[in-house]
């Protein structure tokens, strides 16, 4: 049996990350084509995209907007989560509930939604309208994770603090945050690194400036080629990242 479980464990693992191999394994592709037998390894792509003036700026729009709209939505999140863990409102559970509810809301209906919306209010499309998107589907994220961190441990030392003359202000800004420093860390990393690959919400809110997948989208309408896998690898490493850094905080944190 365990045996067994270790070939299961290998072809799920591979199920997963074969195609994420395959498409860092052709960005190195020395020809034109992405496709076998393999000709390299070259840089060459990846020196053409860095070179690209289109592909640098919807690298940092797309840094722009999901930094941005992940600090948003988790100092929004953080605010409803402390005020429903910690007052006792009227409706508390239907409140719950429609903060998360966005949540099993297709990103296809939120952006529709928005865009009607937005249209309606006469705003122009840009990056600040992407960004207002991100922060509608990343809010109730957020909120579920700070909310089932906000425990009775928190709570009595921030009574403890209040006992001893502290205001509330003071209270939110040195005992709760602190001591929720791993959960919202680990929101704001996944809210970024959400951002960071949507692209419904990105490709209908924006119209001149364009974020890293709409760009990469407008380049596969002209057919497939190493340097559409040079930018989807450093998307993936990015990504990569930020979630191992993520779980690097979290982890120190616990320990």
């Amino acid at each position: 049996m365990r045996g067994v479980a270790w070939i299961f464990l290998g072809a799920m693992f591979g199920f997963i990350y074969l195609p994420v191999a395959a498409l860092v394994l052709f960005s190195f592709q020395g020809g034109s084509l992405p496709v076998p037998p393999f000709d390299g390894p070259s840089l060459a792509w990846y020196a053409d995209i860095l070179g690209d003036r289109d592909l640098m700026a919807a690298l940092r729009h797309s840094l722009v907007v999901a930094l941005a709209s992940g600090a948003v939505s988790v100092a929004l999140g953080f605010g409803a989560a402390y005020g429903l863990a910690r007052h006792d409102l009227k409706g508390q559970a239907v409140l719950r509930g429609l903060l998360i509810a966005p949540l099993t809301v297709s990103y296809l209906i939120v952006g529709l939604g928005l865009l009607i919306v937005l249209q309606r209010l006469g705003a122009g499309l840009s990056l600040w309208t992407a960004g207002i998107g991100h922060v509608v589907i990343n809010l109730p994220l957020c909120f579920a994770i700070l909310y089932a961190a906000m425990g009775a441990q928190q709570e009595n030392a921030e009574r403890a603090a209040r006992d001893l003359g502290a205001g509330e202000a003071r209270v939110v800004l040195l005992v709760t945050v602190p001591m929720l420093a791993a959960p919202i860390l680990a929101a704001f990393f996944l809210s970024v690194t959400l951002s960071w690959d949507e692209f419904i919400i990105a490709f209908l809110l924006t119209r001149f400036d364009v974020t890293l997948p709409v760009e990469i989208w407008s380049l596969l309408r002209s057919g497939l080629s190493p340097r559409l896998n040079a930018v989807g690898s450093l998307v993936f490493l990015v990504s990569v990242a930020v979630v191992l850094a993520m779980e690097i905080l979290v982890l120190r944190r616990r320990a």
